[in-house]
């Protein structure tokens, strides 16, 4: 039989009962709708759930510290950078050092105008930085000795000498949530640009005095996953910080050469199986893994969960094809004596069977993704708090902004329409194989 004339008896049959057909693939429509829209809602938890994440920084990052506060036989040095380096999964190795000391403090302004008495100066390997994924606000990486890179709200810890006690600095905090973001806004302009103002640091430990001239070039971009630094404290190469921990006496024998070490896994799958590589060499470990992990668990079971409700509904709706064809079958039985005594190969009575019953799946399937389409976007513009244009944007294609209740993807309308159409073609498998069995001479003589 030709493609175009089986095509032809197949949109026949399915209009000869419209009623029947409607509703069958009714049945379809409502079970694609719901493992869709379903499937659409895990994702879209999935979204939420990597935007907070990200939020908290790299997930790739994980900070290496040795055991006793770096006492002992498990040392942070250059032999343990080195071999850290050779890990499998290891892209980028970065040791730091840091300094808190409570006799600190930050001088910017003529005549200082603007002081800073909490302090924290970490010292670091500049020029890994883009390596590690730091990323910078502002300006370019140092290149040269006593140029500096400041956290990115660090301005906001100075405070106006010039200006009375309680009013005397900005607060970031101040500007207050975006709920339609689900951001902080952003906040008030700081009392100086810290770009361009050079920065006095001064510092003690006991007998122990020294100051230091520093250029800031650049504002990191707020990220806890490499240190509270990049968001309020001031980044230094190492060298650097080896002078000014020299002139104030606080390297103590015996003690680790760095504070810890920042390694950055070539991908998050990687990550869990480098922190054990890791701690084998004796170093304890510190990463987002431990939050996110549990959380990729959680979301992948609400997915199976809210997948298989939906699939229950396909299962109905495939219940609903086989009933419709077993009907078909009965009521055309004479026809398809005729058909078997006028020479039609079984493979065609098969094929035309299976064909209505692929239809109905097909039908089904194209209407239900766009009816799940269009209520996914209409969920996501009312939640997202209207239709703007950006929110036109986001509710389609994604962003930085909020993430969407509904993440329709173009593989998973793909997906439904597929799943539809076998969900057809098995249940229409039976019924066909029946129609097939029956003896012409026996379904010309039945009424």
């Amino acid at each position: 039989m030709r493609k175009q004339d089986l095509f032809r008896l197949c949109l026949q049959n399915l209009l000869r009962k419209r009623s029947r057909t409607f509703l069958t693939v009714l049945g379809v429509v409502i079970g694609g709708c719901s493992i869709v829209i379903m499937v659409s809602l895990g994702i879209g938890m999935k979204e939420a759930q990597d935007k907070l994440l990200a939020e908290l920084g790299d997930l790739t990052i994980i900070t290496v510290t040795a055991p006793q506060g770096g006492r002992g036989k498990v040392k942070l040095d250059d032999a343990m950078v080195a071999r850290l380096k050779k890990l499998d999964g290891a892209v980028a190795v970065m040791p730091r050092q840091t300094i808190d000391l409570p006799d600190l403090h930050l001088y910017a302004g003529s005549a200082r105008r603007y002081v800073a008495d909490w302090v924290t100066v970490t010292g670091l390997d500049t020029a890994g930085m883009e390596a590690m994924g730091f990323k910078l606000e502002k300006g370019e990486r140092p290149l040269k000795p006593g140029e500096v890179v400041l956290g990115q709200y660090a301005a906001y810890n100075f405070r106006d000498t010039l200006r009375p006690e309680g009013s005397n600095m900005v607060d970031r905090w101040s500007a207050g949530w975006n709920e339609d973001t689900g951001k902080l806004n952003d906040p008030p302009p700081a009392y100086f640009d810290p770009l361009k103002e050079p920065l006095v640091l001064e510092a003690e430990n006991g007998e122990y005095k020294t100051s230091l001239t520093l250029k800031p070039v650049a504002l990191a971009k707020e990220d806890y996953s490499k240190g509270m630094e990049t968001g309020e404290g001031v980044l230094m190469d190492l060298k650097d910080l080896k002078v000014l921990t020299e002139k104030l006496h606080l390297v103590k024998k015996g003690a680790s050469p760095y504070q810890s070490v920042l390694v950055k896994a070539n991908s998050i799958s990687q990550v869990a199986a480098l922190e054990k590589r890791i701690r084998a060499l004796g170093c304890a470990t510190e990463s987002m893994e431990s939050i996110r992990e549990p959380m990729e668990k959680e979301a992948r079971q609400k997915q199976m969960m809210l997948g298989g409700l939906g699939a229950i509904s396909l299962v109905v709706a495939a219940i609903g094809i086989t009933n419709t064809m077993v009907m078909s079958i009965s009521e055309r039985t004479k026809e398809i004596g005729v058909m078997k005594a006028l020479g039609c190969y079984v493979r065609d009575i098969r094929a035309l069977f299976l064909a209505e019953a692929g239809c109905i799946g097909l039908m089904g399937g194209i209407v239900s993704c766009v009816i799940s389409f269009v209520a996914a976007f209409i969920a996501n513009i009312v939640t997202l708090g209207g239709p703007t244009a950006e929110n036109l944007r986001i509710a389609l294609l994604g962003g930085d902004g909020p993430a969407r209740v509904c993440v329709t993807p173009p593989w998973l309308l793909l997906f439904a329409i597929a799943f539809s159409v076998l969900i057809g073609l098995g249940s229409g498998y039976y019924p066909a194989n029946k129609a097939v069995r029956i003896p012409a001479l026996e379904a010309i003589k039945s009424d």
